[in-house]
């Protein structure tokens, strides 16, 4: 019974590039610039206000301490680079990015300390997110300790070379993205935590959605995480400039979690935390299923959490998640601003910059309830009239009114394609009412069909270049990706579908958007990476709960192997005095908890630590059977012949090949 229980692929978007592998050190094969994307990135100039210098000044307001280096692990390698990004001091906008990315790319490499305001402070572009200190009478009140240990390790020893040195009283964890808590080691340890010294807070449901939210799609939300954020393109003009929240994710950190000590339950519950008065707002549903903005009024001072950044958010992340419910969004977004809009001196997030002034703070917040409420509404609208999704996204080219030239409703990080799409999805479904699209061929058959009509594959090519050379884009990926599903191994089909993708990608003002075109055509050109290494942190391990290790123990078995092995077996963890009772019937494997099977062919007994150890692959079944880690009563075979028909899943599929 030789089997190793892979590890669960928990927050994906971080973990699937939290692996210490090297960015690409030159764009492989990048072709420049067409004529007609120079011309459609210099026409940007003249239909955004580029004459509005605000940001810049925000941006840099407070600076106490520039950050401009390396952050490493204990074992030398670099987890965070602001180097990377020094091609972006240049003023003279390159023909392959989009004027709109590179303004925002500039402003997201400010790093350093800054100053809110009193008793408020931000350690930024040390990470894709923001470290916000506080501080109280006695000690420091963190929100949000970055992604990783080293970064918040790193970002607090600044705060600390300019600030006095106050121990850490408190932590607030804003929501339930790794981004905003997987650094918390950095800065306090479990200790001190246990003994009171230092309570966690965080919005309710925050373990339980930490845990689950990532956990069933994991694999495929870490491939996809990939083409996001860019992760493994070179920086530079020709490769990723930006992640729209941030200059990108760390790589190869440390991702922690220590559980809350303290739950916020209520829609508004106000707490003292070491002198300073913090009036939560709980807000699930919006960016994330657990979330809560803060209000503190000593300072008059309002956190948005990630509920208004400096940009459009995503309805439906790219990197696949559940959807968002805009509606919901626009609504919390406006019960904040009429609670603290006229109590409020400054507005700071997770992400990018803060907001200063009263009106500026109202403003903002009333034009981004507007975006999300047009979102919801417009696409209802349209949904309304019988268009399809790819109708509704054409027909929402533009946000309404003065929305349009706001910077901060630019399509940054979501989109105004991609979340009316998800809008729809949410309403009613992925399926857009037409019976044509009701059982469709799969893409390589698809794709043979239509090569065929074209004429076969020389002629399909031509069209290819014919509208590569008209710079019809959009039309050359869809001919593209039909001419590679249909001769995967042909190197000038792939490289004719490359270039096209590169030159979207180029024109793109999502830095999503530029991120996934480049990785694809990088792809393409390079194939598909390949690396062994483990993604998961312990203490996310730790967080999940046994009921989850069996649910996500069902989508590891494939049901065409299971079929004919029926069978029931008993699972203890005797640590935690609960009994589940599995059953494997039809290929499909259920549980239920707190009870057993009087007729189970075999029963295991474990501890939750012993599970840890073998879903973070520190130990593998046969060797704690033999140590005595586990006991076995019964058919011992059975347990093997279920772990048998257990798959393992690699990140690395094909995407833009067959």
């Amino acid at each position: 019974m030789k089997h190793v229980f892979k590890p669960l692929l928990l927050a994906a978007t971080i973990a699937a590039i939290n692996s210490p592998m090297l960015y690409a050190a030159e764009p492989a094969l990048n072709q420049p610039a067409s004529s007609q994307t120079i011309s459609s990135n210099k026409a940007v100039l003249s239909q955004l206000p580029f004459t509005d210098r605000a940001d810049y000044e925000s941006v840099s307001r407070g600076l106490i301490a520039a950050f401009n280096g390396q952050i490493k692990r204990a074992d030398g390698k670099v987890v965070w680079d602001t180097t990377a990004y020094q091609f972006l001091d240049k003023d003279q906008v390159p023909d392959s990015v989009n004027p709109s990315l590179w303004r925002l790319g500039q402003l997201n490499s400010h790093a350093g300390l800054f100053q809110v305001s009193e008793r408020i402070y931000q350690l930024r572009g040390m990470d894709v997110s923001n470290m916000t200190v506080i501080e109280g009478d006695q000690g420091l009140i963190i929100i949000d300790p970055l992604t990783v240990s080293e970064t918040a390790r790193t970002a607090l020893d600044l705060y600390y070379q300019h600030r006095p040195k106050k121990p850490v009283v408190a932590v607030i964890y804003s929501h339930t993205h790794a981004d905003h808590f997987g650094g918390v080691k950095g800065i306090v340890d479990d200790a001190d935590v246990q003994s009171g010294k230092v309570k966690i807070y965080a919005p309710s449901g925050f373990m339980e959605h930490v845990v689950s939210e990532n956990i069933f799609a994991g694999t495929a939300m870490s491939r996809r995480a990939l083409y996001q954020f860019g992760s493994l393109l070179p920086r530079g003009e020709k490769g990723q400039v930006d992640a729209g929240m941030g200059k990108s994710t760390p790589v190869g950190g440390t991702i922690t979690l220590i559980a809350p000590t303290v739950s916020i339950k209520d829609p508004y519950e106000t707490h003292r935390i070491d002198g300073v008065d913090v009036e939560f707002q709980l807000t699930p549903g919006t960016e994330a299923p657990s979330e809560m903005n803060m209000y503190l009024p000593q300072l008059r001072a309002l956190c948005m959490s990630e509920n208004t950044t400096q940009m459009m958010h995503n309805i439906l992340t790219p990197r696949g998640a559940l959807v968002r419910d805009a509606k919901a969004w626009a609504q919390y977004i406006d019960a904040s601003l009429e609670r603290y809009g006229d109590k409020t001196d400054v507005m700071f997030v997770s992400h990018n910059w803060p907001t200063w002034t009263g009106e500026r703070v109202r403003t903002l917040l009333a034009d981004q309830r507007d975006m999300y409420a047009f979102l919801n509404d417009r696409t209802l609208h349209l949904l309304n009239q019988g268009l399809t999704p790819a109708e509704i996204a054409a027909d929402m080219q533009k946000l309404p009114g003065d929305l349009e030239n706001k910077w901060y409703t630019r399509g940054y990080y979501g989109s105004l394609s991609h979340n009316s799409r998800a809008v729809y999805q949410r309403y009613l479904g992925y399926y857009d009412g037409n019976p044509a699209n009701l059982n469709p061929l799969p893409p390589e058959q698809a794709a043979e069909h239509f090569v065929k009509a074209l004429g076969g594959l020389t002629p399909a090519m031509e069209k290819m270049k014919e509208a590569l050379a008209n710079g019809e884009y959009r039309w050359a990926v869809q001919l593209g990706n039909n001419l590679v599903f249909f001769a995967p191994d042909n190197q000038e089909a792939r490289e004719l579908q490359a270039r096209a993708m590169e030159q979207l990608g180029y024109q793109s003002e999502n830095a999503l958007w530029r991120n996934m075109y480049l990785t694809g055509a990088m792809e393409l050109r390079q194939g598909v990476p390949q690396y062994q290494g483990g993604t998961n942190s312990p203490d996310m391990i730790q967080a999940m709960s046994p009921s989850m290790f069996f649910d996500y123990l069902a989508v590891r078995l494939d049901s065409q192997k299971a079929q004919g092995h029926d069978m029931t077996l008993n699972w203890v963890f005797s640590d935690l005095d609960q009994p589940f009772a599995l059953t494997l019937r039809n290929g499909v494997l259920t549980h239920r908890s707190g009870t057993q099977n009087a007729k189970a062919a075999v029963t295991v007994t474990m501890d939750k630590a012993t599970l840890d150890k073998i879903s973070l692959r520190q130990l593998d079944f046969p060797t704690a059977i033999k140590q005595g880690d586990i006991q076995i009563q019964g058919d011992s075979k059975k347990l093997g012949e279920l772990l048998g028909m257990l798959d393992t899943f690699s990140p690395w599929f094909n995407i833009v090949t067959p």
